[in-house]
Parts: structure tokens; sequence; C-alpha cells
């Protein structure tokens, strides 16, 4: 049945059937994420449609991120389509680094693409990458564990009640950790997590004239926080962890709470793989009552980098990896609760997929999270886990590794944030803010 609407697919679209008889081969870069696994495993059936190889080049998060933006900047040719999200898209597009995806075919249906997801992808609306999967962050606890700490989870919980609750499911002797969260350096790593944390707190990367803001009492109320919770409930090492560590230790029930990416709760439930799978509940990313969730609005998504020799053979595999059909085949494989999620309204419309226990949460987080006003105080900037400027990566990353820092116990909230005060400062002003 699938291979029949890949070839129908195929035909509909605009590209010249001349590229599948070249016997093309493409060179995708991407991140090392379970549903881009899983991705991978499924790319016989475009290449039995359409005659195209693939080369996967799959790379760590961090990496990937070093790996595709030195690329592109340096017109390395090395990809021909690029894992890449919110932060690099718009930026990268307005720059003229990356192919617009205009021209997809009518059968693909752009028009389904949840605004979110296409607004964000998009520079003065073209869209320059087609959303594999969308995702906000939210709660997955134990039920099991929240019910013997005599706690019930609320759907939009607090952070002071996530900081009780995991003193209260802390075990130390059975190894089970109150909560896991994110610590390693890295802007969309534990940086992507801790900036998220801090707009619950009231704080602010910059304010209205770009002047950075880590001297404030917002940003030392985070980190304090943070740390705090993190040293009474959190797993040893917690400094390099990042999704897929947290992932793991979840999966192997040694985490009572973990506030992370939708996009994982389909393997948090999946009996295949987690331990736990019958007894994961969802809620609502923390707040502290000042009007913002943590929660971030983000997608991974496919793109086309300029100069590429490839453009007609990496729009058909976009499409197809991107569509409706594609979510269909890997229901019909692997039931709906493990297709890629967060991108198409259609798949929050289907009745099989609102069955998923997990499916409106996602949505709703995804719903909550505004990325034009990301903060209690206003700011220059759009974007929720990060800023959308071109120089927010490189500082980002610095700062992240002097959160990292703290921690590991190598230095004090306070000296972190004084570090990146001074750095953030010094380089936005020699960017000319």
């Amino acid at each position: 049945m699938y291979l029949r609407n890949a070839l129908r697919a195929a035909t509909a679209m605009t590209l010249v059937a001349t590229a599948a008889a070249h016997a093309d081969t493409l060179t995708i870069a991407t991140v090392n994420n379970g549903d881009m696994i899983r991705m991978q495993g499924y790319t016989d059936k475009f290449t039995e449609a359409t005659g195209i190889d693939v080369e996967w080049v799959t790379l760590e998060e961090n990496v990937l991120r070093q790996r595709v933006t030195t690329d592109i900047t340096t017109k390395g040719g090395t990809f021909d389509i690029m894992t890449i999200g919110m932060y690099e898209t718009p930026i990268w597009g307005a720059n003229g680094w990356l192919v617009p995806l205009d021209g997809l075919s009518e059968e693909y249906d752009v028009g389904d693409i949840l605004p979110a997801m296409a607004g964000g992808l998009s520079h003065d609306g073209t869209l320059f990458a087609a959303p594999f999967y969308g995702e906000s962050s939210m709660i997955m606890y134990r039920a099991d564990l929240m019910e013997k700490a005599g706690m019930e989870m609320p759907e939009a919980p607090s952070w002071q009640f996530i900081k009780e609750a995991a003193a209260a499911m802390t075990d130390r002797d059975a190894e089970i950790n109150g909560i896991c969260l994110r610590g390693k350096a890295g802007w969309g790593e534990g940086g992507a997590f801790i900036t998220a944390m801090s707009n619950s707190f009231g704080a602010r990367w910059f304010d209205e004239e770009w002047k950075p803001q880590f001297d404030q009492p917002e940003w030392a109320d985070t980190l304090n926080f943070y740390v705090e919770m993190m040293n009474e409930s959190g797993p040893a090492g917690y400094a390099t962890n990042g999704f897929n560590e947290n992932l793991s230790l979840f999966q192997q029930g040694k985490c009572g709470m973990w506030i992370d990416a939708t996009v994982a709760a389909s393997f948090v439930t999946n009996p295949d793989d987690s331990t736990v799978a019958d007894h994961v509940g969802f809620a609502l990313a923390p707040d502290t009552g000042l009007g913002k969730r943590s929660n971030w609005l983000w997608a991974w998504a496919l793109a086309i980098p300029a100069g590429t020799q490839q453009e007609d053979a990496a729009k058909q595999f976009i499409e197809w990896a991107t569509s409706k059909d594609y979510i269909e085949l890997v229901a019909e494989s692997e039931g709906w609760a493990n297709v890629p999620p967060g991108a198409r309204t259609s798949l929050y419309e289907n009745p099989e997929y609102q069955k998923v226990p997990f499916a409106k949460m996602t949505l709703d987080s995804i719903l909550s999270a505004d990325p034009n006003s990301p903060t209690v105080k206003p700011v220059p900037y759009v974007g929720i886990q990060f800023a959308a400027i071109p120089e927010f990566a490189g500082i980002a990353t610095q700062v992240s590794q002097e959160f990292s820092a703290v921690y590991a116990g190598q230095q004090t909230v306070e000296e972190a944030l004084a570090k990146a005060q001074a750095f953030t400062a010094e380089e936005m002003e020699a960017a000319g803010y």
C-alpha cells in the first residue's frame, strides 16, 4: 500500500523524472535523535520509488550544528540536505544560503503544516525548510512514583511543586532521581533548557536596548533554583547530560520526572525501549505564576543548501520524508504513537492519533509557546529558547559552558553570571548593537 502511495507522490511532484534515471546520491546531515534514526530505516522505500540513493551523516546535536554551520558559511558543499531548526532557517534563508522550498506539489499540501512550524521555518513568507517533526517541551513523569510519594501532578504545575515532588520521589538507594534535566553545554542543549526555564522566572537575555541581563536578579533566581533542585534530586554528573542521556535514564526507570522535548513521549511510552512505559504521565511545563511557562518551540527540519548539484533530487526527498504518506508509513509499521509529531495539522485531526495519550498535551504545549512574546518583560528579539540574531549561537554556547561549570561544581552561580554578562556585553558591542 505504501509503495503505491510513494510512487503516486513521486509522479505528482513537479520534479523531472530524469533525476531518478541518473541514480543521484544525496548526502544528508542529521541529528542522532530517535525519529531521525527511524527515518533512515525507511530510506530504502524512497530509493525503490525514485532510484535516488541516500548517504547519511548522523551526528550528535552539538556536533551537527557545528558541522552544518561551518559547511554552509564556507560553501563547503558537503551536504545536499541539512537538518536544521527554527534558529538557523530564517537567518540562513535571508542570507541566500538556502534553496526556497517553493513549487512543492499540490499533494504535499504545504498549507497543512502547523502555522507555528511554517512561520518559524520561513523568511518573508517563503518556506526555507520543511519540518520533519515539531516540538515544544513538557513534563514526563512516573505516575506510580508520584502516587507513592502521596502527591498528584497538576495539569499545569508550578516550579515549586516540581521541586517538592522531585525531593519526595528521590530514592538514592534504589538509584531513582526525582528529576532529570539537561545540563550539557551547548546553546541548543542545556542552554535551550535553562533559557526556557528562565523565561518563567521573569529573566531575559537582553533588554529593549540589547543590553545583556545576566546581572539582574531573575537570572540568579533561575540558576540558584535549578542548581539547588538538581543537587538535591538530580542524577550524578547532570552537567554532562543532554536529551539522549536523560532519555536513557528515564527509560531505565531512574528518573521520577523529566522536562524536555514533547517528541520524547513516544520513546518513553514504547514498551520495547522503556521499562516504565506503562507508568508515564504528562503535564505542561512549569511556571512561577508570572504568566510565562518554561516550554520552548522547535522543529527539526530539512533544508537544501544553495549551490547543491542535487537540488531536484533533494526536493524530492524532502517531499517524501515530511509528507502525509511518510506519517502513514510509520503508523502502519509501528503504530500511531511512533509517527513524527508536531508538524501537520491533519495529524491532530486524525481520530486514530487523537487516541495517543500524549497527543493533546503535545499540541497544547506547541500552541501555548509564543516566540514573538517569549518573556515576562519586553524584549527586542524573537525566539523562546534562543534569540533569533546571528550572534546568538556563539554567545550562547559560551554562556552555556559557564553554566555547566556551575553544575559541575567548578564555579559559583555569581561567578558564572558575571562572566556571562561581561562576555555577552563585549560580543554584542563588537557586533554593533
